[in-house]
């Protein structure tokens, strides 16, 4: 936990870990696979890796293109997962 990257993704990672044991102990959303939360958490690890790459001397593009990520990630997440959206009653 070295650089502002490891921060941020760990919490998007945590935050995918509390809506999954959410959802398991409760009704899942229709169409809430584990392959979307593979893809979230593969989407941390892969802007992790960049981002550590970028600290390390590889240049703006590489800053660039895991900021990008993580913005992906999150909004994959938001559109496919929901996890703002109420349970149906």
């Amino acid at each position: 936990m070295e650089t502002i990257y490891d921060w941020i993704t760990v919490a998007i990672f945590a935050g995918l870990v509390v809506l999954f044991l959410q959802r398991s102990a409760g009704e899942r959303p229709p169409g809430d696979s584990m392959l979307n939360y593979l893809l979230a958490s593969a989407g941390c690890a892969v802007a992790n890796y960049f981002g550590n790459k970028a600290v390390g001397g590889g240049g703006i593009a590489y800053h660039l293109l895991a900021i990008a990520i993580i913005a992906g990630t999150l909004a994959f997440v938001h559109i496919v997962l929901r996890p703002l959206d109420k349970p149906s009653q």
